[in-house]
C-alpha cells in the first residue's frame, strides 16, 4: 500500500504506531479505527504540501517524507497516532550486516555513555529478538562506558521488519487517543473563550469529529474573533473532516429574552436557548452530542443544579470534557493547542449580568421563565444560520469582510483620521481626531468595551488601523467609503454637511 508525492533526493523515514489504545480493540473495531487513522493522517500530510509515501501494516506505519520535520509537527497532531520514531539506519536482516552497518553508525553516539540496545523482530529470520540486543550490544561495548539496561542514556531500537532493518534512538510522543471520526460527530457550542476551544480539543483527540455553533451577541467583528479561533482547530487538528461552523445572530433572541424574562433568570434561560438551537443544528448536521466548556462551579449558570436545570431543555447528551478543571488547566491547554493568544483578545459579552442570577434553580422554573418566550425569534435565528466551512476559508476572507461598516452604532466612538485641516472643515459630530499613526501608537490605551468607527477619505488607511486593533481585541471598524460616503450617510440624518 502506497502514496507517492513526488520523488524523493536521500528522503528521511519515520516509523509510526498507532496508539496503544487501539491494540485493545476486537480485531473489527480496530481495522476499523486504524483505516480512519490512515486516512486521517494522510490528509494531515497533503494538507500542508508535504510530500510523502505512505506503507502500513497491522501494528506499524512507515513515512517516507523529504521533509521530516514538518511531518512530525503535523503528524503530532493527528489523534489516534503513538510513538513516531525518525529512523537513522536502514540495513538488510542478516545478524552479520545489522550489527556491522549498527556499529559503525552508533559507536560515535554511545561513545563514553551508558547505553542499551532493544530489538523486535517480525518475520521468519535464523536468529531471536534477543541475539541483535546480545551482539549489537557486544560490538558497541567497547565503545561505551558500560552497558545500563535500566536508565541507559542512549538506546539504539533496531526494528526487524520481513526484509528490512530499522535503526532509531529518538521516541517522539503522538498525541494519542483515537482517530477522528470513529467516536461520530458532535457540535461544539463555541464562544471563543479559552473554556469552548479546549473542550473542542478534548473532544477532536477521543475521537469526536465536531461542528461549531456561534451564538453570536456582540455584532460581525465579535463573529471574526470566534471564526479565528474555530479555524485554528479545524486547520490544526481536524484532519480527516471538514469541521462547519453555524452563526446565529442571537441580539434579536436576547432582546426578547430581556423583555420577558426576570433578570436573574437571564444566564440560565440563555444557556437553555442555546441548547435548543444546538440542538436544531445537530439534527441538521447529523450530529450526536452537543460539546459545551462549562466547568463545574466556575460561573454562576455552571454550578450542579443550574446545569441541571439547564440541560434539562434538550433531548440530546450535553458532553462537558472541562467539568472537573480549573482556569489555570484550561489556559494551559489552551496554549498548548494554539488557541490562547487569540482566546484572551476576544472581548466578552458583558450585557446579561444581573446582580443577583440564580445559582441553584430547578427545570420546572426555567420551564416557566421559557414560556414566556415568543420562541418564533429563536426559530428565525436558526432558519438564517451563517454556514462556513472552516477549513475553506482563507485569510483575506477573515479580515475584508469584517472591517467594514456602513451604518455608526448609537453607543459607538467615531474617530477621524483625516489630516487636522480636512478635520477642521468637516467631522462627523462627535468625532475625536487622530491621525492613523497616533491612533496606531496609542488605541491600547482606549477602552475595550467601546465599539470604533473610524473614517479618512478613501477608507483605506482606516481599514488597516480597524484590522490591527481587531487583532489586537478591540471591536473596530472602518466606514465603508471613508469621507464621500459617510457625508452622505450624515445628510440622509440632516446633519449639515459644508461643501468642500
Amino acid at each position: 500500500m502506497a502514496d507517492r508525492s513526488s520523488t524523493a533526493h536521500a528522503p528521511a523515514l519515520l516509523f509510526l504506531r498507532p496508539a496503544s489504545e487501539l491494540t485493545l480493540k476486537s480485531s473489527r473495531t480496530r481495522r476499523r479505527f486504524q483505516q480512519l487513522l490512515v486516512r486521517n493522517l494522510k490528509d494531515a500530510l497533503r494538507s500542508q504540501e508535504i510530500p510523502y509515501r505512505f506503507q502500513g501494516s497491522w501494528s506499524w506505519f512507515l513515512i517516507e517524507t523529504e521533509a521530516p520535520l514538518q511531518a512530525i509537527d503535523v503528524l503530532r497532531h493527528v489523534p489516534g497516532i503513538g510513538p513516531i520514531m525518525p529512523i537513522e539506519l536502514v540495513t538488510g536482516t542478516t545478524l552479520e550486516e545489522i550489527v556491522r552497518r549498527g556499529t559503525e553508525t552508533f559507536a560515535e553516539r554511545v561513545r563514553g555513555r551508558r547505553f542499551a540496545v532493544r530489538a523486535r523482530r517480525r518475520g521468519d529470520h535464523p536468529y531471536r529478538s534477543r541475539d541483535i540486543e546480545v551482539e549489537l550490544g557486544a560490538a558497541l561495548r567497547p565503545f561505551a562506558e558500560r552497558v545500563d539496561l535500566t536508565n541507559p542514556e542512549v538506546t539504539v531500537y533496531v526494528e526487524v521488519r520481513e526484509d528490512r532493518a530499522y535503526f532509531y534512538t529518538t521516541i517522539l510522543k503522538g498525541m494519542g487517543g483515537l482517530p477522528i471520526g470513529s467516536q461520530g460527530k458532535a457540535l461544539v457550542l463555541i464562544s471563543g473563550g479559552f473554556d469552548s476551544a479546549v473542550a473542542a480539543w478534548l473532544a477532536l483527540r477521543r475521537g469526536v469529529a465536531v461542528d461549531y455553533l456561534f451564538c453570536n451577541l456582540g455584532g460581525k467583528a465579535y463573529e471574526r474573533a470566534v471564526l479565528q479561533v474555530a479555524k485554528v482547530l479545524a486547520d490544526a487538528w481536524s484532519f480527516g473532516t471538514r469541521p462547519r461552523f453555524y452563526s446565529l445572530d442571537f441580539g434579536p433572541v436576547v432582546d426578547e429574552m430581556r423583555r420577558h424574562v426576570r433578570p436573574a433568570y437571564w444566564q440560565v434561560v440563555l444557556k437553555r436557548l442555546m441548547y435548543r438551537a444546538g440542538e436544531a443544528i445537530a439534527r441538521e448536521s447529523d450530529a450526536l452530542a452537543l460539546i459545551t466548556g462549562e466547568s463545574l462551579g466556575q460561573v454562576s449558570s455552571q454550578t450542579l443544579k443550574n446545569l441541571h436545570a439547564i440541560e434539562a431543555g434538550t433531548s440530546l447528551p450535553v458532553l462537558r470534557p472541562l467539568l472537573t478543571y480549573d482556569k489555570e488547566e484550561i489556559i494551559d491547554l489552551a496554549r498548548q493547542i494554539g488557541t490562547a493568544t487569540l482566546s484572551e483578545r476576544v472581548r466578552e459579552y458583558c450585557a446579561l449580568t444581573p446582580d443577583r442570577p440564580v445559582t441553584a434553580t430547578r427545570p420546572e422554573a426555567v420551564d416557566q421563565e421559557m414560556a414566556k418566550l415568543p420562541l418564533s425569534v429563536l426559530e428565525q435565528a436558526i432558519a438564517t444560520a451563517t454556514v462556513y466551512d472552516l477549513r475553506a476559508l482563507s485569510a483575506s476572507e477573515l479580515v475584508t469582510p469584517y472591517l467594514f461598516i456602513e451604518e455608526i452604532p448609537e453607543d459607538a466612538e467615531v474617530i477621524d483620521c483625516q489630516s487636522e485641516a480636512l478635520y477642521e472643515h468637516w467631522h462627523y459630530p462627535g468625532a475625536r481626531h487622530m491621525d492613523p499613526w497616533q491612533l496606531l501608537q496609542q488605541f491600547r490605551h482606549l477602552d475595550r468595551n467601546r465599539v470604533y468607527v473610524l473614517y479618512c477619505p478613501r477608507g483605506l488607511q482606516s481599514a488597516y488601523v480597524a484590522e490591527v486593533m481587531q487583532r489586537e481585541g478591540y471591536e473596530a471598524y472602518s466606514f465603508k467609503g471613508g469621507v464621500p460616503a459617510l457625508k452622505a450617510y450624515a445628510q440622509a440624518r440632516g446633519i449639515e454637511v459644508p461643501e468642500f
